[in-house]
């Protein structure tokens, strides 16, 4: 009983494994194509987002520069009114520093030393500075933000300054702010108000890869180099990538620059953190995806047993053929036999269609692709064929007469179009049993079955001066030279024909092209 029960089981465990590879696959495939197109769309919209804040801290941030470089140009025409009134400066550098907030220090150097500063530095006070910032202030002679360099006293600073000029408009010094860029000042406040948690943060580089500001303090005044981020933000590109940080993290970076300074602001967040909360969300799919998907299994394993009760029912019918009542039991399942038909109309359906893409690829494999003729490899075949057969046939190597003037005056296309109407003109003059093939660009070979040296040259004549006479659009008219060879008069052997046909066809290049040419006989 067991042994007569076990095909069954056997085809309903394998159309059951069946049934559940094809779902498990299902599934898999959506859930993977599913977390394909949300990670792309979260990776997206992650990118767009970061672009957009650095756009906005950029736009922020020139606005504010714009605005410490009005404060000092306003505090420059309040100094310029007395800029030898010690009490003016005085007061003035003390309101500049204290009611704009937008220095860590300011510093007013008229004649080329410190006149006054805020807060109050006696130390430096009618003494000359050389510090880069001042250096360039003074060199310039023009509102500056300068490259961030170290102070004496050991700040990482950023110098804006504005030019001083008397009533006669002779330069006489400059008024600046300092911003110390490892210490709280209001750019620092400007920017550390947009940063968030999970791993996001932002940074601001000068135009000579310096950090400016970095959540992590330690890392403002670095050089950065290798970074495709930086090198073009701080060319004033701006834009959105997917970048691997100095530590090795792939982040999603957007960034735009600062126009007025030439630094940039990159906003970034870590690509995992990104992708945390579609892998959360994936796996609560999956939870909640398999009662429902276990439920499907259980049907799958019913409709499994139903497919394949009839089979066991054939083979018990299998089984006692002789039984006179096998007949009727059979009847009983043609229902299964009209589904086989089906199946098997549907087997034919696809072979046809698979020998018609086999007939598609054989007929690409075997024609030129622009003239839709044979190529070489399909006229050996058929040449092959005649040989078996022992049926005679001339060869007409045909070569266009200076076809690389064609394509070198007209262009390829055109070239191309000269060789699709020479093939017609081939064609239209060749006989049902003719064979037509290019063998090269500008080379064809026209076969022609049961013919002599004598017929074969005729018929060459025919199409060259048929080609002659006839004029192509744009390209005007061309020519042909022809090289005739025959089998078996030539040789036996094919190689040795192409071999007479070629040099024929070299004769008639080489003697004024324009004509054909029986090959000698050996």
């Amino acid at each position: 009983m067991i042994k007569k029960l076990l095909p069954a089981l056997n085809l309903r465990f394998l159309i059951l494994l069946l049934a559940f590879s094809a779902a498990m696959s299902t599934l898999v495939g959506s859930f993977y194509s599913t977390y394909q197109v949300q990670k792309e769309q979260l990776t997206t919209y992650t990118l767009n987002s970061n672009l957009a804040y650095a756009q906005k801290l950029a736009s922020a941030t020139d606005n504010f520069l714009k605005a410490a470089l009005q404060q000092l140009a306003y505090s420059a025409k309040v100094i310029e009114q007395s800029a030898s009134d010690s009490n003016l400066l005085s007061k003035e550098v003390i309101r500049l520093n204290h009611q704009t907030d937008s220095f860590n220090s300011v510093v007013i150097n008229v004649h080329g030393v410190i006149a006054a500063t805020s807060p109050l530095l006696e130390k430096i006070i009618g003494k000359a500075i050389n510090s880069p910032g001042a250096i360039e202030a003074l060199k310039e002679k023009r509102p500056l933000i300068s490259e961030p360099y170290m102070s004496a006293a050991g700040n990482l600073i950023v110098f804006l300054s504005h030019p001083l000029f008397d009533k006669e408009a002779n330069y006489i010094g400059y008024v600046g702010g300092s911003l110390y860029l490892k210490e709280k000042n209001i750019l620092n406040e400007l920017l550390e108000q947009h940063y968030y948690k999970g791993g996001s943060y932002l940074y601001v580089v000068s135009s000579s890869k310096r950090i400016l500001y970095h959540p992590e303090p330690t890392r403002i005044g670095n050089v950065v180099n290798s970074n495709s981020v930086i090198d073009d933000v701080v060319s004033g590109g701006q834009g959105k990538s997917l970048v691997v940080n100095s530590i090795g993290k792939p982040m999603i970076a957007g960034y735009a620059p600062v126009a007025l300074s030439g630094w940039g602001i990159v906003a970034q967040r870590p690509l995992k953190t990104t992708l945390s909360s579609l892998d959360i969300l994936t796996i609560e799919v999956v939870k909640r995806t398999i009662p429902m998907a276990l439920i499907t299994f259980i049907f799958i394993g019913l409709f499994a047993h139903f497919i394949a009760r009839p089979l066991k029912r054939l083979a018990d019918n299998a089984d006692t053929l002789d039984d006179p009542q096998s007949l009727e039991k059979l009847k009983a399942v043609k229902s299964w036999y009209f589904e086989s038909h089906r199946l098997k109309l549907a087997m034919l359906k696809g072979v046809n269609i698979l020998q018609m893409q086999i007939g598609q690829l054989r007929h690409d494999a075997q024609t030129d692709p622009l003239t839709e003729t044979h190529n070489r490899r399909s006229l050996n075949g058929l040449l092959n064929q005649l040989i078996f057969k022992q049926t005679p046939f001339a060869i007409l190597e045909i070569d266009i007469d200076f076809f690389k003037r064609v394509n070198d005056t007209f262009g390829h296309d055109k070239g191309d179009e000269a060789l699709v109407y020479l093939t017609n003109i081939i064609k239209k003059l060749s006989r049902k049993d003719d064979i037509v093939a290019r063998i090269g660009g500008e080379e064809f070979v026209l076969v022609l079955p049961n013919e002599d040296s004598q017929s074969a040259f005729k018929i060459a004549e025919r199409l060259r001066t048929t080609v002659e006479s006839s004029k192509i659009d744009t390209i005007g008219y061309i020519t042909i030279s022809i090289g005739i060879a025959t089998w078996p008069d030539h040789s036996n052997d094919i190689d040795q024909v192409y071999k007479c046909a070629d040099k024929a066809l070299y004769h008639a290049k080489e003697h004024g092209r324009n004509q054909s040419v029986v090959a000698d006989l050996l």
